[in-house]
């Protein structure tokens, strides 16, 4: 299927104007109606630190059950968020929440290595699945996963928060409206000193490789709707490294091309030895950008004719509860599967493109 500009940015018109000064705008739940429920599967870093605070600032969905293998943290979490003992599963006994009428909603927030099976999982138990990016760590993989939901009945949204966030929908609509002509050149960049060596990142067989499938998928996604389009082909380059006994089983550092139908071109890099953050579009007759452009939180973002002067918002939040809507709705979501397959199909590129020494890929 070719992916044009116009079906390409369909979804960011589901916004307009008015998602863009207040992206939780519309979201609520009219009076009456219930929350969904959600349960996290892992309880990891960015569950613990994000998706658990963010859950209670949404209006449409709320934290409800766990699942953990690893029993000691399950107090914390009892006495912190109130969940009760019967929503409190392990990976083993995951599939009985098939039976929980509390839960509509279950968060893969795990290893890369384990999202397909929890998400199949997830949906044989009939319930809607978010699984955080990247969505699996092959293109095989992330297809099984849709199959399931589809056959399921199921919504399966990806982690993809920043298609709700209010500054990088701008610079969706700069490039949508044509504010400064056509984009040429896009930057995208996404990287962090990786600390220690024995996380479940720097291993192959959990994370799928280094950082390409951790942070430098938000710079294939930056890329991909600041310009509007679907990329047809990649060049890419993976760099020597300079700590070889932290990174002997994934890349350390490396960065890529990608070429627009348009004749735009995107430059990234993505690493796990230094900080670098940053979203930049050249067009026809101006520029604009966002630094720190895929963290957390404390985006700056600027175009040729000024700062954007936009708020900031509790991404996490925006993201579930927007996903919650669509359920609600029975609407599509935004950050559907087939969103989290394009990504593998570049990053599986990418890989191609370096294992046969930098030679342009035709992206499938």
């Amino acid at each position: 299927m070719t992916h044009t500009r116009r079906s390409f940015l369909q979804y960011s018109a589901l916004f307009g104007a008015s998602a863009l000064a207040s992206p939780l705008a519309g979201l609520a739940i009219p009076p009456g109606d219930k929350k969904l429920g959600i349960a996290l599967v892992g309880l990891g870093g960015y569950a613990t630190n994000q998706l658990a605070p963010a859950l209670l600032q949404t209006r449409n969905i709320e934290l409800r059950g766990i699942v953990t293998g690893t029993p000691s943290k399950i107090p914390v979490w009892v006495e912190k968020y109130k969940i009760p003992e019967k929503n409190i599963y392990n990976y083993e006994t995951f599939d009985r929440i098939a039976d929980n009428k509390d839960i509509d909603v279950v968060y893969i927030v795990l290893p890369n290595s384990m999202h397909a099976e929890f998400t199949i999982r997830g949906a044989k138990a009939g319930k809607h699945v978010i699984c955080e990016k990247p969505m699996a760590v092959s293109v095989k993989e992330g297809q099984a996963m849709i199959d399931a939901c589809k056959q399921a009945g199921k919504q399966l949204a990806i982690g993809y928060r920043l298609h709700y966030d209010p500054f990088h929908l701008e610079m969706m609509r700069l490039t949508r409206e044509k504010v400064f002509g056509a984009v040429k050149i896009v930057e995208a960049s996404d990287g962090f000193r990786a600390g220690d060596p024995a996380q479940w990142r720097l291993k192959h067989a959990l994370s799928g490789g280094g950082p390409l499938m951790d942070v430098g998928i938000y710079a294939i996604q930056g890329a991909r709707y600041t310009v509007g389009e679907e990329p047809l082909a990649v060049t890419a380059q993976e760099f020597p490294k300079t700590m070889p006994e932290k990174f002997v089983d994934v890349e350390e550092s490396l960065s890529w091309q990608l070429y627009f139908p348009s004749g735009a071109i995107a430059s990234s890099f993505s690493t796990y030895a230094a900080g670098v953050n940053r979203l930049y579009a050249a067009a026809e007759k101006g520029w604009y950008e966002v630094n720190n452009a895929f963290g957390y939180g404390g985006q700056v973002g600027r175009t040729s004719k000024g700062p954007m002067e936009i708020k900031h918002i509790n991404q996490q939040a925006a993201h579930m509860d927007g996903v919650a809507m669509s359920i609600i709705n029975n609407t599509p979501n935004i950050v559907p599967g087939e969103e989290g397959l394009r990504d593998m199909k570049v990053i599986e590129a990418i890989y191609a493109s370096i294992k046969a020494g930098g030679k342009k890929i035709q992206i499938g």
